[in-house]
């Protein structure tokens, strides 16, 4: 019974992460397609990249925390485990840094043209 319910837990948190993967992906997917922008829409891709941002990099902690804990308390971890947590840090950093230079880049492009948020 210990182990249908650990293999349950499991499945619920891979669930989990999935959805507020996908949950991510729409938020900042206008960001990705946005060269340039209508004042009326401006707040809501602010908070919309914002909160996706917030949540790559809630995932980004949570990585890192996975890849140093078990090295701290001496548990031994798989190498490919270390190797893809390793790989998905830096596949994280990435994003974050992409779609925090693309907010900075259009704001900067809104306050050339006069408007502002």
């Amino acid at each position: 019974m210990k182990g249908l319910k650990t293999a349950a837990s499991k499945r619920i948190g891979v669930g989990i992460v999935l959805v507020l993967w996908v949950l991510t992906v729409w938020l900042v997917y206008p960001l990705v397609k946005l060269d340039s922008f209508e004042m009326e829409n401006a707040k809501e891709y602010l908070y919309r990249s914002a909160f996706g941002i917030a949540i790559m990099l809630i995932f980004f902690g949570k990585s890192v925390f996975d890849l140093l804990y078990l090295q701290g308390i001496s548990k031994k971890v798989p190498i490919y485990h270390k190797i893809f947590l390793s790989f998905y840090c830096f596949a994280l950093t990435a994003g974050i840094i992409y779609f925090a230079g693309k907010m900075v880049v259009l704001y900067l492009k809104s306050s050339n043209s006069g408007a502002s948020f």
